[in-house]
């Protein structure tokens, strides 16, 4: 697996317009993203992970080009993502994909399942129909369907089968990059594993790279190779997910992780609460946005912010304090950090070698 970056993303940032005055000029603004750094590797898969409102969803979507930065710089596969041009922007459709969440709602139910399939291939390919139709059963294939029921609508088919439908239009032009947001919420644990090991099975068979937007940290630690942490549209702390997992560092990731339940009625986790809500995005914090909830926070925490510091190891970690304050017997209080009922399906899901 190759580690030069595929997707280059520095210093992103998003503001929307929340409230404009009489005469229609901008008077409040939500900070959705806010100097986000992060990259992917072709073959590998970055989670990112945080509450809901933290800017996850937001961040995939200046990924694709789908809305405009208001500052930073996105770069796939060499081209700079925010300074394409209209035509530019459609080609760079084929390279970077995006599997939704709802997955029924993602489809057009007036549409039948090889009419969706065969749209991409027209905006991106120059195949002749009849090598759209065998295409479109090749998808269908790849993602366990049968090339018959390319003549279905979407209401006929369950939850799952939708998301493979979805994740087949995805792969449809042969992409590079696919943006996965919350694609396996929607669906009972049993359908879960199946789909998580069809994106591993698809990944490692084409070399994609996958951003894996989640709340879901069982899911995470299962497909993701790295995990990045997000809250109030900052990147809080990334590293290798074993890493993370095992050794938190950032007191929100070390709170985030402590509220995995603990499968084992003897075990006894112990939980590191955050004091109040989370800020406004309309009024953030200055300095470091956690520290009106943050037990360990100092003066220095309420005036600067913290960067995003990665240790020789890759564990990168935006806090003043995180040396101090170590996570000592973390690790053993909330062991196992994953869902034992999801990792059974999964290997029970797993093709044979």
């Amino acid at each position: 697996m190759t580690t030069d970056p595929l997707l280059k993303v520095a210093d992103l940032a998003k503001k929307f317009v929340a409230k404009r005055s009489v005469f229609g000029a901008p008077s409040a603004f939500v900070t959705a993203v806010d100097g986000v750094t992060m990259t992917i590797a072709a073959g590998q898969t970055l989670a990112l992970v945080g509450e809901s409102g933290c800017g996850k969803s937001t961040v995939g979507r200046l990924v694709l080009g789908l809305i405009e930065p208001s500052a930073g710089r996105v770069e796939c596969d060499g081209q700079d993502v925010t300074k394409l041009s209209a035509a530019e922007l459609k080609a760079f459709r084929a390279k970077a994909q995006l599997i939704f969440q709802d997955p029924y709602a993602s489809l057009n139910p007036r549409m039948t399942i090889g009419a969706t399939l065969d749209e991409p291939l027209m905006l991106h390919t120059r195949l002749s129909k009849a090598a759209r139709r065998t295409r479109v059963a090749e998808l269908l294939d790849l993602v366990g369907l049968k090339a018959d029921q390319a003549r279905r609508y979407p209401h006929e088919f369950s939850g799952g089968q939708r998301q493979r439908i979805a994740i087949a239009r995805a792969l449809a032009a042969s992409p590079k990059l696919i943006v996965c947001d919350e694609p396996v919420s929607a669906l009972d644990v049993s359908i879960r594993a199946q789909i998580l090991n069809l994106l591993r099975d698809l990944q490692q068979r084409f070399g994609l790279a996958l951003l894996f937007i989640s709340h879901d940290l069982s899911v995470v630690k299962h497909i993701a190779d790295r995990t990045a942490v997000m809250y109030l549209g900052r990147i809080v702390e990334s590293a290798a997910t074993a890493d993370l997992f095992k050794q938190p560092r950032h007191p929100y990731t070390q709170a985030l992780l402590s509220a995995i339940p603990v499968p084992t009625p003897a075990a006894r986790g112990q939980r590191r609460l955050l004091a109040g809500d989370p800020p406004s995005p309309l009024e953030p914090p200055a300095g470091c946005h956690l520290h009106t909830r943050c037990p360990h926070a100092i003066a220095d925490c309420r005036t600067r912010v913290p960067a995003l510091i990665a240790t020789a190891d890759g564990h990168a970690t935006a806090c003043h304090r995180w040396e101090d304050i170590g996570a000592d017997g973390y690790a053993q209080a909330v062991e196992p950090p994953h869902s034992p009922t999801l990792q059974r399906l999964i290997d029970a899901f797993r093709p044979s070698a």
